[in-house]
């Protein structure tokens, strides 16, 4: 079968581009899903071709759970530590996941996702990778993703890689203004159907994304002040966590901290316990526009629907070290809100100016941000 030209682009753009991977230098490629295998082999190859040494690691959903359903919290936590000594001795990371059904982590009990999240994600993604690697998460356009998005797989294809191989070089052009704005902003107000929220983002610097954490990319972010947010929100979109599908979630917050959580759909005890992980899961650590303009609509996948032009998104969790408020947890989920005027609109409001209603901006220098 003829390989997809478009596969070793990718390759070629995450491994160049993304992580800037150099001569001599180590990368850690962890790969999910069958579908996955021919862009695990031309990144391996561009590992090579760039005189770097990749480490390869295929790590299928139905793994960790067979680890957290039979092992002791010893051996998790061992297993924990034995990853994460691997990811020290490396300068790039690279994830593509590809699910076969992404119902698949779901039969985790709240205990054993707990457990997996303190000793294995905690101590060598966020301790480890966030810290120490250059790194890019990614999908992959698998025949699930596709039917998840309501799409046929070659329409799903064209889809990922168009919203994946954009140009990221203007868009990082065009959205130091946004960044710049944020920079100067002190107050925050969020209007939309079942929300009013208000918080602060002073002294947290502004971060780009524009193609080098993530593919597909898209997004300036910041974080609130911790204990800043308070109000009321309502996500008018689907999300989907450790296997869990959730949609309208609806969530209270005083003084930074949520309170109340709700789901039009979804296991309310799953919500409140991974809302409830830790300390600090219940608070936000991340606020975004989204901006990717070959992201039009809802897909059911958090890596897009987070960059959906019109969009902005908050996480719950752990806050990134470029536009860190101090808040830390084994979590961090992306909540999105679409505020275009087909998902019924919405405005955000900084220091009392209307900066973006139903979805794109009105102010001149940053209209060229719309979609």
């Amino acid at each position: 079968m003829k390989k997809d030209p478009r596969i070793q682009e990718l390759a070629r753009r995450v491994l160049r581009d993304s992580v800037q991977l150099r001569r001599g230098e180590k990368v850690y490629l962890e790969f999910e899903g069958e579908q996955t295998l021919p862009l695990m082999e031309e990144m391996i190859k561009e590992a090579i071709a760039l005189g770097a040494v990749p480490f390869h690691f295929f790590n299928d959903t139905c793994h960790h759970v067979a680890l957290v359903h039979g092992a002791t919290e010893q051996q998790v936590a061992d297993y924990g530590r034995l990853h994460a000594e691997i990811m020290k001795k490396m300068d790039a990371y690279v994830v593509v996941r590809g699910y076969q059904n992404p119902y698949d982590g779901s039969v985790m009990s709240e205990k054993e996702q707990a457990l997996y999240n303190r000793c294995f994600m905690g101590p060598v993604h966020f301790d480890v990778r966030f810290e120490k690697t250059r790194w890019c998460v990614l999908r992959y356009p698998t025949n699930a993703a596709a039917s998840l998005a309501r799409m046929s797989t070659s329409e799903f294809e064209d889809f990922y890689f168009n919203a994946c191989l954009m140009d990221y070089g203007l868009m990082n052009l065009r959205a130091k203004k946004l960044a710049e704005l944020i920079n100067r902003t002190d107050k925050v107000r969020i209007i939309a159907p079942g929300t009013d929220l208000s918080f602060s983002v002073k002294g947290i610097p502004a971060t780009i994304c524009c193609g080098k954490r993530n593919l597909p990319d898209g997004e300036v972010f910041t974080s609130p002040v911790k204990d800043s947010v308070n109000g009321s929100i309502t996500f008018n979109t689907e999300s989907k966590i450790n296997g869990n599908m959730f949609s309208h979630i609806a969530l209270k917050v005083e003084a930074g901290k949520v309170f109340n959580a709700q789901a039009g759909r979804g296991d309310a005890n799953k919500l409140v316990s991974t809302i409830y992980t830790d300390a600090g899961s219940c608070y936000f650590g991340e606020f975004a526009f989204g901006l990717n303009r070959f992201v039009t609509r809802e897909i059911c996948e958090n890596l897009f629907d987070e960059k959906i032009a019109g969009s902005i998104h908050l996480a719950l969790g752990n806050s990134i070290k470029s536009s860190d408020n101090g808040n830390r947890s084994s979590i961090h989920w992306d909540l999105v809100q679409i505020q275009t005027q087909e998902c019924g609109g919405g405005e955000i409001w900084f220091d009392d100016v209307l900066i973006r209603k139903n979805g794109e901006f009105i102010l001149p220098d940053l209209r060229a941000l719309n979609p």
